[in-house]
């Protein structure tokens, strides 16, 4: 997920929840949110140990990341490139299930 799409799909979210309510939202959000950033450096760092992929709330893949050395080094290298996409589709899920959780 490109982050003009990321910052657009947010804003229409929070857009839908009450005014009175939007800064709940805005707390519970920033609470649970996942850096992308983040992401990548923990992929970057210490990838081959699935970190990454745990930090983003992906248990299963984490563990078989950590279980195949980041599938021979393989997988890890292509996480380079889509973790922070990954995480900010996380943010979504998040984000969709707070707008829920408040409305």
């Amino acid at each position: 997920m490109n982050k003009a799409n990321y910052f657009m799909q947010l804003k229409a979210l929070r857009d839908n929840i009450p005014a009175e309510k939007q800064a709940d939202f805005d707390v519970m959000f920033a609470g649970k949110e996942k850096d992308p950033t983040l992401a990548l450096l923990l992929s970057l760092i210490i990838g081959v140990l699935g970190v990454d992929r745990f930090y983003n709330g992906q248990t299963g893949l984490g563990i078989l990341k950590l279980l195949t050395f980041g599938g021979f080094y393989i997988w890890t290298i292509v996480d380079w490139f889509l973790i922070m996409g990954a995480a900010r589709t996380k943010n979504i899920q998040i984000a969709n299930e707070t707008a829920l959780y408040i409305k």
